[in-house]
């Protein structure tokens, strides 16, 4: 039986797809991947673009409501933004619950070019964290997690 693993973001724009996009991607049959905004606008194209130049394709994926899925179970939801985390106190179906603090892309408001490079770096920066949890597994994430919102820093020897 594979994980359930729920992304919430504001708009589920940007950051909560790039998520389920390599959760999808790099999680394979272990996981199934979804990802819901608290105030869901439209997939940025930025994001589609950016996932692509990674060999991820989420042009298929669309924005939903985090209300859409209140009354399913999953075995993890992770806030990627902190007014997700702070609009999604409680999620009742949810087994486990972790935070990653990521800024937000489409408040670039620069050239194309410029708004490109701040979507790349925060893909790169879903990447790592989306790596971090498969490889750590859910132990490694939460200590982190606990680390993060008591502003405590991680330690190196595994978080122990």
């Amino acid at each position: 039986m594979s994980s359930r693993v729920l992304f919430v973001c504001t708009h589920n724009s940007a950051r909560s797809q790039m998520a389920e996009g390599f959760l999808r991607h790099l999680g394979g049959d272990a996981f199934e991947a979804a990802s819901a905004g608290t105030e869901p606008g439209a997939l940025n194209p930025l994001t589609v673009e950016v996932m692509a130049e990674a060999g991820i394709d989420i042009s298929g994926q669309r924005a939903k409501a985090v209300d859409d899925f209140v009354r399913q179970r999953f075995d993890y939801v992770i806030t990627v933004c902190d007014d997700a985390r702070e609009a999604c106190p409680f999620f009742p179906g949810a087994a486990r619950r972790l935070h990653w603090s990521l800024p937000d892309p489409s408040a670039a408001s620069s050239s194309r070019e410029e708004r490109l490079s701040v979507f790349r770096a925060v893909r790169d920066e879903v990447r790592r964290r989306v790596e971090e949890f498969l490889t750590d597994g859910t132990q490694g994430a939460e200590t982190r997690w606990l680390a993060e919102t008591r502003r405590i820093p991680f330690a190196e020897n595994g978080g122990h």
